[in-house]
């Protein structure tokens, strides 16, 4: 019997290290029985958790009665069969046929998955309350490493958590106004290693983990983020048809060839996309040259599903370091709420009607905007891998010049660029304003005027550990939770969580000391006190090495020294809570780069 290159190893290992040629041949060939006894995932279903609305009883999701609708899955864009991206790892959708198998409960079942990357990928759910339960992941060199999967209950989760809310439930007595979720959850996997299968959990507490689709999220091997921005909440906008939207952004490092993200989340609805293009901007809503036309999977436009990404094909474009790109993309159905990333701090585009995404002139573009909706990500050909800048309104340029490019991450991009020491890292800013470490601003689906995003705990997965080749993250957050009630062990133990999650992922952590703020109303002296335990804590020596790589003191940079509670006025935007163009460059000045430094 063939045994492969593996197997052959294998059997080299074991009798170097002594033992009988009979055992280390035994060990091969259970293997290969374990291997055999993996199955695709879709032959291991047997459990019904979708339904058609006409014939509610045909399914029993959750062991009561109750069951998706297949309508509203359809009408969210989740259509049975599709590939979703979701967080960067591509998800095939079960072929959901109402009344017939779709979905599996998880008990040690040794499912038939390959790939190589950054993480594990599952569409799940919990019945009965959150499941969680201990897994497995063996490799084609013959190792395995152990994950803990964790499945929020699909009627009571958490909603900033979810990969997509649907309206209603199906129950034997019809159809019921209670909303269900599915969610997609990832685990870290060793780094540089073929899967070859994964053993399910085994919930325990009595809830069941239910599997709907599993994948390897592959790496972004050849490209590094160049500029990123979280969506902060899903807004009302426009309303907005065939109309098109030209934004604004602002690259760190460049390279030959760009793609781009366009992201959903938040949505309950998908959102068409007629065409699309990217341009090196002259001023205003005017490119230097014609736009070049981007395509999705070899069409000018897509469609992107709820809750889930479309990632652009690959284009050569000379994309330049440091500088004005326009992406500009048409849609010609009506949007009347988007997800967006709200302060900008930068002015963008929209259209008269038409598709005007091949426009070199500005002459269509008669309304402006302050927001930038859907797009999340442009990335560049080649490079070192990016740096992720995780925080609030401060990391987001709340006080610093409109259309200058002077959020703190912003000189800190131009000073790698301008250096030796270290790779010129890409510069990703994941600043929402008014966003906290523990708890969600934004609730996390429905429109909504809350703009503050969800904790930087549930958007860790999609800001910084989904992003393209990201080396190391800078964790500067927090006030807004104490300004907000939150305590100092609860803020440090929401950072903790942050540092040991990225670090389980590979990434450098580098933590931030929160900066002062007296004279603004919500930072009172007690406020001050907990700030400054946070800050104690995060210079502790415990800290630094143990649960970050490193630590900025960002409040030794902005601090008045002769009235260590406020800012320094020459760094004060004026409102004592934001700095202001000078402080924000002292802060990326005091970074020497040496501490971003990845391996």
């Amino acid at each position: 019997m063939r045994r492969g290159i593996w197997g052959g190893i294998v059997v080299l290992a074991l009798l170097v290290a002594g033992a009988p040629p009979a055992l280390a041949e035994t060990v091969v060939e259970e293997r290969a029985q374990r291997e055999r006894r993996a199955l695709p995932l879709a032959r291991l279903f047997d459990n019904r958790a979708v339904s058609d609305d006409a014939e509610p009883g045909a399914a029993d999701f959750d062991g009561s009665g109750a069951s998706l609708s297949a309508r509203d899955l359809v009408a969210a864009g989740w259509l049975p069969g599709r590939s979703l991206s979701i967080d960067a790892a591509r998800l095939r959708l079960p072929d959901w046929e109402p009344g017939k198998p779709d979905n599996m409960l998880a008990d040690g079942q040794l499912v038939r998955v390959r790939g190589r990357g950054t993480a594990l990928s599952f569409l799940v759910a919990g019945t009965g309350g959150t499941a969680r339960g201990r897994g497995r992941v063996r490799y084609a060199d013959g190792s395995v490493s152990a994950f803990r999967l964790t499945a929020p209950d699909w009627r009571s989760g958490p909603r900033a958590a979810q990969a997509v809310t649907l309206p209603h439930i199906n129950t034997r007595g019809g159809k019921r106004a209670e909303r269900a979720r599915l969610y997609v959850v990832s685990v870290p996997l060793a780094a540089d290693r073929q899967v070859t299968s994964v053993q399910l959990p085994r919930a325990s507490g009595g809830a069941d983990l239910h599997v709907f689709a599993v994948s390897v999220r592959a790496a972004a091997t050849g490209w590094t983020g160049t500029w990123s921005a979280s969506s902060s909440g899903y807004a009302a906008v426009g309303p907005w048809t065939d109309r098109t939207l030209r934004l604004v952004v602002r690259t760190s490092v460049g390279g030959p060839r760009v793609r781009v993200r366009l992201d959903n989340t938040f949505a309950g609805l998908p959102v068409r996309i007629g065409s699309a293009s990217v341009a090196v901007r002259a001023a205003g809503a005017g490119a230097r040259q014609r736009p070049v036309p981007l395509s999705f999977d070899g069409r000018r436009g897509t469609e992107i599903p709820a809750g889930a990404q479309a990632f652009s094909d690959p284009l050569g474009f000379d994309v330049p370091a440091d500088s004005d790109l326009l992406v500009s993309f048409h849609l010609p159905d009506t949007v009347a709420a988007a997800p967006v990333h709200h302060r900008a701090a930068q002015r963008s585009y929209l259209s008269e009607p038409g598709d005007h995404t091949a426009d070199g002139a500005p002459d269509a573009y008669t309304s402006t905007l302050s927001t930038w909706p859907f797009l999340t990500g442009v990335e560049v050909g080649g490079g070192p891998g990016s740096v992720v800048t995780l925080g609030d309104s401060i990391t987001d340029g709340v006080g610093s010049t409109p259309d200058t490019n002077r959020r703190w991450p912003n000189v800190l991009a131009r000073r790698l660029l301008a250096q030796d020491e270290v790779p010129h890292y890409g510069v990703l800013n994941h600043g929402i304003s008014a966003n906290r470490v523990v708890s969600d601003v934004y609730p996390g689906d429905g429109v909504s005027r809350s703009t503050g995003g969800v904790s930087a705990l549930h958007r860790l997965e999609r800001d910084v550990l989904a992003q393209p080749s990201v080396r190391t993250v800078v964790v500067f957050e927090g006030i807004n939770d104490l300004r907000w009630g939150a305590t100092a062990d609860q803020v440090t133990a929401g950072l903790r969580e942050i540092a040991v999650r990225a670090r389980e992922r590979g990434l450098r952590v580098v933590g931030a000391t929160l900066v002062p703020c007296e004279g603004e109303a919500r930072c009172t002296a007690a406020v001050d006190a907990e700030r400054a335990a946070v800050n104690a804590y995060l210079r502790g020596p415990a800290v630094s090495g143990a649960v970050f790589d490193a630590v900025l003191d960002f409040d030794a940079v902005l601090r008045d020294p002769t009235r260590p509670a406020r800012l320094l006025p020459a760094y004060d935007s004026g409102d004592h809570l934001h700095p202001g163009d000078a402080g924000l460059a002292a802060l990326a000045d005091a970074v020497d780069p040496r501490v971003l430094r990845a391996g």
